[in-house]
């Protein structure tokens, strides 16, 4: 029988068969733990291991990106107790300075293609935008990970996604991004992996696949994958070097099959307090904001702000708004800087932030007051997970025209 690209990977790292339903031990090629319970990771390790060597150094790591630089006694203190237990274990860390750990991990080829990958984030689904296979897990579990190199899996079933029709030219990566939120909620993939097919999906670039594949997590889903392109083999390469795709079989089995037409699509936006609340910027045209961010690890890419200071160059931000940008990893903010980016949107009144995950989820740097009214371009707009205040999730373009107006605007304005 024919298998999925899911039951492929994890056939590939549990002995050779891995079918839907099934309990699997599976090997683990990438272990990390982020500054976000790292510190319980290693406080479990030595408490449950009594100090005993991880399987392999190599394939551990530790990515500091949630409270980057630590702004707290608490956090400088776990930072620095993974510090403490990579020196003792020849791991690497990936400090304060690098940015978030998912898309570290990917510029650096280590989740790459077929890879198996799991850590401390609920989004590290997100590496699948280049092939692999990502799970976030709690402290207990990667703690064990961290001994063995191994834990057991339920292998998902997968569903197929095929997209219908092409968007319109105003409609960005996360516009269709939100339209499948909307579409498919967050019960049809739930604890489902998910195959994308269709033009406007196959066509999308890398940093647009990161955009999608990272709010599988919205969608309740395991992780979803997208056919390379030719241009997407080519980005992948620049990080991975050569690989072997896994594509699944003609014969496969899905547990069921969904199609989404997206003819004509134009700027959407997730209204508070749900990420499947979504609509047209059309429709709430004009409501005040407070702040605007853009960032995250579902739009931090360097394509993501350049797209953002398309829109603001050359103009100011509007009297009374902040806005926040924060480059998702050094790699993005030093090309940003060497284009002199960064310098056109300091100027249009932007504040730019580190590397980091940024003001995407309550202990950040960015977040709103009581009464705010914020527009970003995160993942989650949940009740406080941004600060006090109300949420809408939009696009890059959409978050820079409204901050441009003060009111939450779509971008067909500034658009030529």
């Amino acid at each position: 029988m024919g298998k999925t690209i899911v039951e492929k990977i994890i056939s590939a790292h549990s002995g050779g068969h891995a079918k839907a339903g099934e309990i699997v031990w599976m090997e683990i090629d990438v272990r990390s733990a982020r500054d976000f319970a790292g510190a319980n990771v290693v406080k479990n390790y030595e408490r449950e291991y009594d100090g005993a060597p991880v399987e392999d150094p190599e394939k551990t790591f530790f990515t500091f990106d949630l409270v980057a630089p630590a702004k707290t006694i608490k956090y400088a203190v776990n930072q620095q107790i993974c510090r403490n237990f990579a020196r003792k274990h020849g791991i690497r860390v990936y400090d304060v300075d690098m940015g978030i750990g998912s898309h570290v991990l990917m510029e650096e080829g280590l989740a790459r293609p077929g890879a198996t990958v799991v850590g401390t984030d609920s989004h590290m689904n997100i590496v699948s935008a280049v092939g692999a296979f990502g799970q976030g897990m709690g402290d207990v579990d990667v703690a064990f990970i961290f001994k063995t190199g191994k834990t057991w899996f339920e292998v998902p079933s997968t569903i197929k996604v095929r997209i219908k029709g092409r968007p319109s030219e105003v409609s960005s990566p996360k516009d269709l991004t939100l339209k499948i939120i909307k579409e498919l909620g967050t019960t049809t993939a739930l604890g489902k992996a998910i195959e994308f097919s269709g033009e406007a999906v196959e066509e999308l670039p890398l940093h647009g696949r990161i955009t999608l594949l990272s709010m599988v997590t919205e969608m309740s889903g395991i992780a979803g994958f997208i056919p390379f392109t030719g241009a997407v083999r080519e980005e992948i390469r620049e990080w991975a070097g050569d690989f072997e795709e896994v594509v699944a079989d003609p014969e496969a089995e899905y547990s069921g099959e969904v199609e989404i037409d997206v003819s004509g699509l134009k700027p959407m936006l997730s209204a508070p307090s749900h990420p499947k609340n979504v609509h047209p910027v059309e429709e709430y045209a004009g409501e005040k904001i407070d702040t605007a961010f853009i960032g995250s690890c579902t739009n931090g890419r360097y394509e993501d702000i350049r797209a953002a200071w398309e829109i603001l160059k050359g103009r100011r931000v509007a009297p009374g708004v902040r806005l926040i940008i924060v480059p998702a990893t050094k790699r993005v903010y030093g090309r940003l800087l060497k284009e002199g980016i960064l310098q056109d949107l300091f100027e249009t009144g932007a504040v730019i932030l580190n590397a980091s995950c940024g003001g995407c989820a309550e202990g950040h740097a960015g977040l709103t007051g009581e009464g705010e009214i914020q527009i970003s371009t995160g993942n989650r707009n949940f009740a406080g997970k941004q600060g006090k205040g109300l949420t809408y999730l939009a696009s890059p373009q959409t978050v820079a025209a409204s901050a441009l107006t003060g009111k939450i605007t779509s971008p067909e304005e500034f658009l030529d």
